[in-house]
Formats: C-alpha cells, structure tokens, sequence
C-alpha cells in the first residue's frame, strides 16, 4: 500500500510521526484538512490573535519575529518548512499567538482546525501521545532556563542572552535592540557592551548597526 502525497507530507512532522500506513489512509479519509498557498510578503499569524488551528508549514520560509513585552526590543529570524507554527499556543488560559510570521517566499500549508486536532487525538493513540511529547518538551526545555548557572564572562551572558530569545538554535538571525537596552537587561554598563559587542564582530560573528544587530549564523556563537 503506496502513502499517498498528503500522507508523505504530514510525516515530515512530530505530530503525526510513527503512524502506520493503514493510520495515515485512514486519518487522510476522515479528516478535513485544509490547504493554503500565500505568495511572498502576507501575514500568516499575528502576535495577539487567537489561535484556533494549527499551520503547517510544508513548503518556502518565514519571517518570524517575536517582541519583548515591553516592546524595548524585538528578534526575527527566518525558519523553513516544514514547521509547525507556535503548537503551544493552541490550548491553555491563553490560546494567542505570540509571534508575528510573514511569508519570506512563496509558501504553502496544510491547516488542522483545533476540532480537527481533538477529533485526532481522541482517534489515534499515536498522534496523542506524539502532541503530548512535543508540548512536553517545549514546557520542560522552558521550564529548566531559569535553574541554569549564569555565566560569569560578560561574553557568554550576551551569547546566551541572543541564544535564549531564538525560536531555533540555527541560522540567520536580527535583533532590533539598543545597546543601552541590551545592558539594561544584563545590569552592565552600556561601555561594556559595546566593547563585548564589538569583540564579537572583529570575528565575524556579527555585525552593528544603529539599533541592530544582525547574526548570519547563530549556532557559529555557540562554537567559539
């Protein structure tokens, strides 16, 4: 028994990862998928809206930024499919986006409504147990930043401070934050920062501008 397009599609994914072919023809009958094609430059999710599906991504890149909530500073990044846009923000108190996604290029998606989602989950022990790990791991990477030693070197505080405001570890990466704000928010002087900064971009990891700083490779801080 051949897995057909959709099928191949959707194991790309965590969700639906481990599902034997007679799941997936049998999930690919009986669900409403949806589908969306958005050219280069739309918005796909909104920081603040409600969330009330979830978006895969399956083909083209996003421009993905999210905002601290004193809207000092803001980090944006670029991610490729596939991607699972914020799962995390389905359920809870709080089922609101908080990052904005605007198509880096031409992208496509398959959308699952969040009745859809439980339908699923009440379906295929698979999928229940494949959503339960996923906001597993993201609740227990979350939960244990707080207990990590803080670095003693000015260096290593700022690389984990980029690092630690990042959706994913790799890749391009701007920041939209002053200098003085980045030493607010590690309590040094903005001098210190500078020179820190400055150290960084005499090896190539970065470079300034005015209220900006751009990252080609992220994962390449974490390596020196």
């Amino acid at each position: 028994m051949a897995v057909n397009p959709l099928s191949r599609l959707l194991l790309s994914f965590q969700l639906f990862q481990g599902m034997s072919r007679a799941e997936l023809m049998q999930m690919a009958g009986n669900t409403k998928f949806g589908f969306l094609k958005l050219p280069q430059g739309k918005t796909v999710i909104k920081a603040g809206d409600p969330c009330r599906q979830l978006l895969f991504l399956v083909s083209g890149q996003l421009t993905f930024a999210m905002q601290s909530d004193d809207h000092r500073y803001l980090v944006q990044e670029t991610l490729a499919a596939p991607l699972l846009l914020q799962p995390d923000v389905l359920f809870g108190p709080q089922p609101r986006y908080t990052a904005t996604a605007v198509t880096a290029s031409p992208s496509h998606f398959i959308t699952l409504s969040k009745d859809e989602v439980l339908r699923l989950t009440d379906d295929f022990l698979i999928i229940r147990l494949n959503l339960l790990n996923l906001l597993s791991s993201l609740a227990q990477r979350r939960g244990r930043h707080p207990w990590r030693p803080q670095p003693a070197e000015l260096r290593e505080r700022v690389i984990r401070f980029l690092t630690d405001h990042c959706v994913y570890p790799a890749g391009p990466k701007l920041f939209f934050i002053l200098m003085s704000q980045l030493a607010h928010e590690l309590a040094v002087s903005r001098l210190d920062i500078s020179r820190c900064l400055n150290a960084l971009q005499s090896e190539g990891l970065l470079t300034l501008h005015r209220g900006r700083i751009e990252i080609p490779m992220i994962e390449h801080l974490l390596m020196r």
